[in-house]
């Protein structure tokens, strides 16, 4: 019997993926339990429909990333860092710091997209990788000041 998924199944299948599986199980298990429904012309109609608001979802989502990063890649958050002997810095600056000076600037970053590629403890010039979906990731600049 062929089935459609209507909810993800953890190592048998995604949603709306197609199967064909035996008789019993469909029926008995897939059917039952919520998870599938059998192959019918409405059915796919509907499989079909869900299919295309997702990837015009995710096309949509991929420009919005796109045009982000674009604008992070051309700021510089600058921080102020008191320094002791030799321009050593006390601490240091954390993603969490980074996110907030971002949403000063109207950017709604979460803490956990933000990646860190070396610890900033040094003045001058940083680079902070920033994920923003899926492989889109955007390089900011941060440069720690006296």
């Amino acid at each position: 019997m062929k089935v459609i998924f209507i909810k993800d199944l953890k190592k048998q299948a995604k949603k709306g993926d197609i199967k064909e599986v035996k008789d019993g199980y469909a029926e008995n298990y897939l059917i039952k339990n919520g998870y599938a429904v059998q192959v019918t012309e409405k059915n796919m109609e509907t499989v079909k429909k869900e299919n295309e608001a997702k990837k015009q979802e995710e096309s949509k989502l991929t420009q919005e990333a796109e045009v982000l990063k674009k604008n992070l890649e051309k700021i510089t958050l600058v921080f102020k860092v008191k320094t002791g002997e030799k321009d050593k810095v006390f601490g240091s600056i954390s993603p969490k710091q980074i996110k907030e000076e971002l949403l000063k600037k109207g950017y709604k970053i979460d803490k956990k997209q933000i990646e860190l590629v070396t610890s900033l403890q040094s003045l001058g010039f940083h680079k902070v990788i920033i994920t923003l979906y899926k492989e889109i990731k955007a390089e900011l600049k941060v440069q720690l000041v006296k």
